[in-house]
């Protein structure tokens, strides 16, 4: 099982690309509203219902706890004292603990980065405490994945499957996914 975080003011990039991709992988996602309310507005008005609350997560079901970035949406993520609970318990599980864009920040506050190499949004190395910042797409780093932000949300999805075992290469060629064959 799979747990993406939605808090008012998320990314809708970070957060629906990574549950798309990781569902096309074969792998069962589950969104998780930290509010009292299902229904979670992006940071640019892109409301979502999502499958559960915080209270619902099956903690022992749990093999990846994931966070998509956004203002004020990290923010949110970062001021719930259940979810921090929950990810510096899957921490020491060694359970995958992965966030992206500004979202590296609540690792950062909750000791998850310290003695890893993480990337982040540009402007919040400093809150990826304990950490060596890298400008890298996205970084692997034991069971804890940071990306950098929306440009990079299929390719932190793919890492993040990886991660779980599925092979994301039919996906991504199936989605016509290559990076080093674009040209703008």
């Amino acid at each position: 099982m799979v747990y993406v975080f939605l808090a008012e003011g998320f990314e809708e990039i970070e957060a629906i690309s990574v549950i798309d991709i990781l569902r096309r992988c074969g792998l069962f996602v589950t969104t998780v509203s930290i509010s009292d309310n299902l229904l979670v507005a992006g940071a640019h008005g892109i409301s979502v219902v999502a499958d559960g609350y915080l209270e619902d997560v099956d903690f022992e079901a749990g093999r990846a706890f994931v966070l998509p970035g956004g203002l004020p949406g990290s923010d949110n993520l970062q001021a719930c004292g259940e979810l921090e609970k929950m990810l510096k318990k899957a921490d020491r599980a060694e359970k995958i603990v992965a966030a992206v864009c500004a979202a590296p920040k609540i690792l950062g506050a909750f000791g998850i980065t310290e003695g890893r190499c993480a990337t982040c949004y540009p402007g919040y190395e400093k809150e990826l405490l304990g950490a060596t910042p890298k400008e890298d797409r996205v970084v692997v780093d034991g069971h804890v994945i940071t990306s950098r932000g929306a440009g990079t949300a299929a390719d932190f999805a793919f890492a993040i499957a990886k991660a779980l075992g599925a092979d994301p290469e039919p996906v991504r060629k199936g989605m016509l996914y290559d990076l080093q064959n674009t040209t703008i």
